[in-house]
């Protein structure tokens, strides 16, 4: 398909526009769930569907994705897409009581989860390869900036205003990038029209919602719980049955067989483990900040932020060096650094400041921002342009799964090590559960020591993921070969011999 002609500045905004306000809905709900539940009356059990179900229904919709873009048009995709999560947006912001919010969430999740791979897709098609980097630089700013936006936009909302104004700041966005698309969209990916397999579509579905689900309800409810394990179990038996299919089937829902190119296996792996270590800064630090310093949640949100605006303003100059120099000492370099930054959290005490905390983890997302997109740029590169959409959906498949994993071993690291911690230091010092005080004390100490010991896992993720990053090599799209190609040179060969 020739792209020549095609104007990228109309594709490229509306694309930017609707990934921004996708990613910025992530996460602006986590500082406001404890209003919303006091408001709508519900527990904490019940509000926590607000941000699983939507995590699920994006988890579902990923791998599904790369069916989509060979089904349906670029500018089809992004205009339902966006019109889903606008109608979703306006449904949140109305909800009178938990159900038409919950409504509202798996409608804004059935339009979000889309957007991401499409506008991959997109930029990997309309760039050439030479002009990648630059392009992924700048579509990481949207993947940057929103979820470290959303937590200080959502706590001074809550501050000071209802918890619905949230998605009447979202809504306008949203309804601008629909626009957009509608007036100025092109198609830019090929439409096959491939065969539509109804049992894969179930397999995936619980399959990978089997194993987010009981990944995420592991730090809460712990890993011996019924749920969990029943969740983890029918989920593990569903993915097993939907690779087997996948594999041998001649058009698969989701190409596993991508995993022969070495370089996209190898950036895939260093992927999963970077999204864990930096969900450990994500999750664990807010919980220091507001349960042990005793900071708000705008307070907690506005620590991150310098770090993502120093992520948003490198993550297009990475892509230009990496345009130059390929991927491998960006994302060493990268690598060390956060390395070096995930370690001195695991040295957390109460006594650690508020500004020391801020530098670090601004130094830790500058170490994020140099590596985080030329990783995934360098293995996306040697897939053939026909493998794009299976790529991009694989990858953002196994990020969101790590992200759940993550979640899940951080929290209960932190808190198996909390209990354990508090067990000891209330027997070493002959504490009694009826001195509030002193083990309010105990409780503090230990709490630092769980997330301590979370954040010693995370370092010794990247310290695998630097490693690894010395193989990382730079690479161009592989030849596409068709079967009757293949046919043909089989021929020619037996002829020779």
């Amino acid at each position: 398909m020739n792209l020549d002609h095609i104007k990228r500045g109309p594709i490229i905004a509306a694309l930017m526009i609707g990934a921004f306000v996708a990613f910025l809905n992530q996460t602006l709900l986590n500082v406001a769930l404890p209003s919303i539940m006091g408001d709508l009356k519900i527990d904490p059990s019940i509000g926590q569907w607000l941000t699983t179900g939507y995590m699920l229904v994006n988890g579902v919709l990923i791998p599904i994705t790369a069916y989509l873009i060979s089904r349906f048009t670029t500018r089809q995709l992004f205009i339902s897409a966006m019109g889903l999560f606008t109608i979703g947006t306006l449904i949140c912001g109305l909800s009178p009581n938990f159900g038409i919010l919950m409504v509202g969430r798996v409608v804004q999740a059935a339009g979000a989860g889309i957007i991401m791979p499409l506008m991959t897709v997109v930029f990997l098609n309309i760039f050439p390869i030479e002009k990648r980097g630059a392009a992924m630089g700048l579509m990481g700013m949207a993947m940057i900036l929103a979820p470290a936006i959303g937590p200080t936009l959502s706590g001074w909302v809550v501050e000071n205003y209802d918890w619905r104004v949230l998605f009447y700041i979202i809504l306008p966005f949203s309804a601008i990038s629909t626009l957009i698309g509608v007036f100025f969209l092109k198609n830019v990916t090929k439409v096959t029209k491939p065969a539509f397999d109804m049992l894969s579509v179930v397999l995936s579905t619980v399959g990978f919602g089997g194993l987010l689900y009981g990944f995420s309800d592991a730090g809460t409810d712990g890993w011996g719980s019924a749920t969990v394990l029943s969740c983890l179990v029918l989920g593990t038996l569903s993915l097993i049955i939907f690779v087997w299919r996948q594999m041998t089937s001649r058009s698969p829902m989701l190409e596993f067989r991508i995993f022969k190119y070495n370089m996209f296996t190898l950036t895939t792996i260093i992927n999963v483990l970077i999204t864990i270590s930096m969900f450990a800064g994500m999750i664990l630090l807010p919980i220091f900040l507001q349960n042990i310093r005793q900071f708000t949640p705008m307070e907690s949100g506005l620590m991150m932020l310098p770090g993502a605006i120093v992520m948003g303003i490198m993550s297009p100059i990475t892509g230009r060096i990496f345009d130059k120099v390929g991927a491998r000492w960006l994302s060493v370099i990268g690598l060390l650094i956060t390395v070096i930054t995930t370690f001195e959290f695991t040295r957390l005490s109460d006594a650690t400041t508020y500004t020391h905390m801020i530098l670090i983890y601004t130094v830790r997302m500058f170490g994020m921002s140099l590596m985080m997109m030329p990783i995934q740029t360098a293995g996306l590169n040697q897939l053939p342009q026909s493998m794009n959409a299976h790529g991009t959906a694989m990858s953002n498949t196994l990020r969101t799964i790590a992200g759940s994993i993550g979640t899940a071993v951080l929290v209960t690291v932190m808190t198996t090590q909390t209990k354990s911690r508090a067990a000891e230091l209330a027997v070493a010092g002959g504490v009694s559960p009826t001195d509030k005080e002193a083990m309010a004390h105990i409780v503090a100490e230990s709490t630092i020591h769980g997330i301590n010991q979370a954040f010693v896992i995370a370092t010794a993720l990247a310290v695998v993921a630097l490693v690894l990053a010395f193989f990382i090599k730079k690479t161009k799209p592989a030849l596409e070969v068709s079967p009757d190609e293949v046919k043909q040179m089989k021929g020619e060969l037996k002829q020779a011999h």
